[in-house]
């Protein structure tokens, strides 16, 4: 599927400040769950908001705190895309 090359870029700078160890796992999950979202929103397209919903959708809440500070630094806006949802206010 076709990504926002924009949206692929800061994609791959969050993934290379991942550590290492989770670092594959977590470019196969998100990648597959952006591109679902995609799809599920009948884009042709991976969009910013497919990328942030993919990070919110399965994270476990040892890494929350990394990923909000790694979507931050990547210039994800996961606040204009209504995250964090409710469940989802874990302490930053």
């Amino acid at each position: 599927m076709d990504w926002n090359p924009e949206v692929q870029q800061r994609f791959r700078v969050m993934i290379s400040k991942i550590p290492i160890f989770h670092r594959g796992i977590t470019e196969n999950a998100v990648t597959l769950k952006a591109e679902e979202n995609a799809r599920s929103r009948n884009s042709q397209k991976v969009e910013e908001v497919d990328v942030v919903s993919a990070f919110f959708s399965d994270v476990p809440t040892p890494f929350y705190s990394m990923m909000i500070r790694l979507l931050d630094q990547t210039g994800f806006d996961y606040r204009k895309h209504g995250f964090p949802k409710n469940g989802n206010n874990k302490k930053i």
